[in-house]
This record gives structure tokens, C-alpha cells and sequence, in this order.
């Protein structure tokens, strides 16, 4: 019995090296992304310069506690979920 056992745990060690593969090449990256998105999101400010999901280009007016209102033209404003904010624009 003993070579069985052994052997039923030989084959496992592949399926356990693509698991950590699969973690350090996907799961940790997307993970460390998220919580960069997350803060960002935090750090929002009014006057900000951003850039949506949509690719919509605007000033933040007003930050609320979930929403946002963007400037995106003289005298158009529109209201966004915080999460629709993809990238803050450098100065």
C-alpha cells in the first residue's frame, strides 16, 4: 500500500505548483490593483482632474459619499458612481 500512497501524492504536486502559479501570476497582481483602485477612490478631492471607465473626461465638483458630480463641459454636469472613476489625470 505504501506505493500508492505515495503515488496518488506525486500527481498532486503538479496540480498544487499550477495553483501557485496561478496565484503569484494572477490572483495577487489583480488583488494588489483592486485595493490601489480602492484608495485612489479614498483620496478623491474636488477640482480633480479625471478620467471614467467610459473614458469621460472631467473636473469633479463634488464628492459625496458613494457618488461624484463631474464637470465635463461649461455648464454640464453629471453624476457618477465612484467606482466609474478610472484613472486621476496628472498635472
Amino acid at each position: 500500500m505504501q506505493p500508492q500512497a505515495t503515488n496518488s501524492i506525486i500527481n498532486l504536486v503538479p496540480l498544487a505548483l499550477i495553483f501557485v502559479i496561478f496565484y503569484f501570476m494572477l490572483i495577487r497582481p489583480q488583488r494588489q490593483k483592486e485595493k490601489e483602485h480602492q484608495k485612489m477612490l479614498g483620496n478623491l478631492n474636488k477640482n480633480d482632474e479625471v478620467v471614467t471607465s467610459s473614458g469621460i473626461h472631467g473636473t469633479i465638483v463634488n464628492v459625496k459619499e458613494k457618488t461624484i458630480i463631474l464637470r465635463i463641459d461649461e455648464n454640464v454636469k453629471i453624476e457618477l458612481e465612484k467606482n466609474c472613476i478610472a484613472v486621476i489625470k496628472k498635472a
